[in-house]
């Protein structure tokens, strides 16, 4: 990655890695301190003259600032979101293994990576950290932020904040504050980690077998019944063991360990459980008025670990937001399988609030 970049001029490259060093010292919402905070970020396409044609995108649980990878279909090209119409931001989140500060970064008190020893962090935090990143480059206005899943968590908790415009907030498969059944499914997880000795002997391969069995328990989570019947069903009666099944969840915690850390995850599940933006305010439901963006909420009728009621909730309590769902058999890991749904729609939503805009701004010029 390249270092500390200047402020994005309307001359940007049309793609750019970047690791912004915060000079300050940064607090957390716990009151502990982090000093140099890195923060990993991609750019695509060119921020225009007006700096109106931001696109931000909030990542998921495991996943980087390389939105143009995982979330094909919705970010490319040809796609929804692209490098010739929009300038898109990716930052990856604290905790991560990606390139931001995590917690196999070094500690500067002991010149020693931290491992256990990372300050825990909450959502809270990582819309904090993009706010820094959004002053770092110069934005001031975002066009549409968007995020799914721990993704969406983050972008309604920036979008409350009131320190950047919004003008268009998509939230895909995602609530307003955590809940029992995911903060659950995490900690089902996290004692699973902790059954591996390893992950407390401070070294970055450690916890590898917890790691492991943790994805395979979120796996249940994020597809369905139908998801599993129409992929890992048997062909043949006679089966007693080596199920299809079987193999699929080792091959998943197998693939996770080879791109991510057990310390990460960790840490980033309980950013997760933190999750709620009544902490501190009124309320869960008078946080969501604090939302000015024009908002499209996007449930899956299926989703097992964010079930549809929690974004219909979202819907209900900020201003005006519309309200879509999609139907996959995948469940949760729709919000990046069904790309062609969410490009209909979130396009639809998108063109109306255009139009809207340029009604008010010919009223105004008639007035």
């Amino acid at each position: 990655m390249s270092n500390n970049i200047n402020k994005v001029s309307a001359k940007s490259p049309l793609w750019d890695l970047g690791v912004h060093k915060y000079s300050k010292i940064f607090k957390l919402e716990s009151g502990k301190k982090l000093r140099n905070l890195e923060i990993a970020y991609q750019t695509y396409g060119t921020l225009n003259a007006k700096k109106d044609n931001v696109i931000w995108a909030c990542h998921a649980l495991t996943a980087n600032a390389d939105v143009l990878d995982w979330w094909k279909g919705l970010f490319g090209a040809k796609d929804l979101f692209n490098p010739e119409e929009h300038f898109i931001v990716c930052a990856n989140v604290l905790g991560s293994n990606y390139g931001t500060t995590n917690p196999l970064s070094v500690n500067p008190v002991t010149g020693q990576p931290y491992y256990l020893a990372f300050p825990e962090f909450t959502i809270r935090d990582l819309a904090a950290i993009h706010q820094i990143l959004a002053d770092h480059l110069g934005i001031k206005t975002v066009k549409t932020l968007i995020g799914g899943s721990l993704g969406g968590q983050q972008a309604l908790e920036w979008s409350i904040s009131g320190k950047t415009e919004i003008e268009n907030l998509i939230l895909v498969a995602t609530n307003a504050a955590h809940s029992p059944w995911g903060i659950a499914f995490n900690e089902s997880q996290r004692l699973a980690i902790a059954t591996d000795r390893t992950f407390f002997a401070n070294k970055p391969d450690g916890g590898y077998k917890g790691l492991k069995t943790a994805r395979s328990i979120a796996l249940l989570s994020y597809r369905t019944y139908e998801a599993y019947n129409e992929t890992q069903l048997e062909s043949v009666n006679d089966k007693v063991t080596d199920f299809r099944a079987s193999s699929y969840q080792n091959y998943q915690g197998e693939k996770l360990c080879k791109r991510f850390n057990a310390y990460s995850y960790w840490y980033l599940s309980k950013a997760m459980d933190s999750h709620n933006v009544g902490r501190g305010r009124k309320s869960i439901a008078d946080a969501l008025k604090l939302v000015k963006a024009n908002t499209l909420v996007i449930g899956i009728e299926n989703d097992v670990l964010f079930p549809i009621t929690e974004q219909q909730f979202l819907a209900k309590h900020i201003v005006d937001a519309q309200f879509a769902s999609i139907k996959c058999a995948y469940g949760h890991d729709g919000f990046l399988i069904e790309t062609d749904k969410l490009t209909n729609i979130i396009g639809n939503f998108l063109k109306e609030n255009a139009s809207k805009n340029k009604k008010v701004i010919k009223l105004q010029h008639t007035a």
